[in-house]
């Protein structure tokens, strides 16, 4: 993990994504967006989330 990098928890990936947290635990399970577990909490580094939204706003541009 590079220096700086922010971990997010899954309410605050809910929150800047607007969805609810079955969404954030489907885009977890099918590898969309890459997560850690530390002990028993799931943590989304910030780079993860830029990614998926990078991802998704490609995917939007090409259809």
């Amino acid at each position: 993990m590079t220096t700086g990098t922010e971990l997010l928890t899954v309410p605050q990936v809910m929150e800047r994504l607007q969805l609810g947290r079955t969404a954030v635990y489907d885009l977890i399970r099918t590898r969309q967006l890459a997560s850690i577990t530390l002990g028993r909490a799931r943590r989304i580094p910030t780079h993860a989330l830029a990614n998926l939204i990078r991802t998704r706003l490609e995917q939007e541009a090409a259809a």
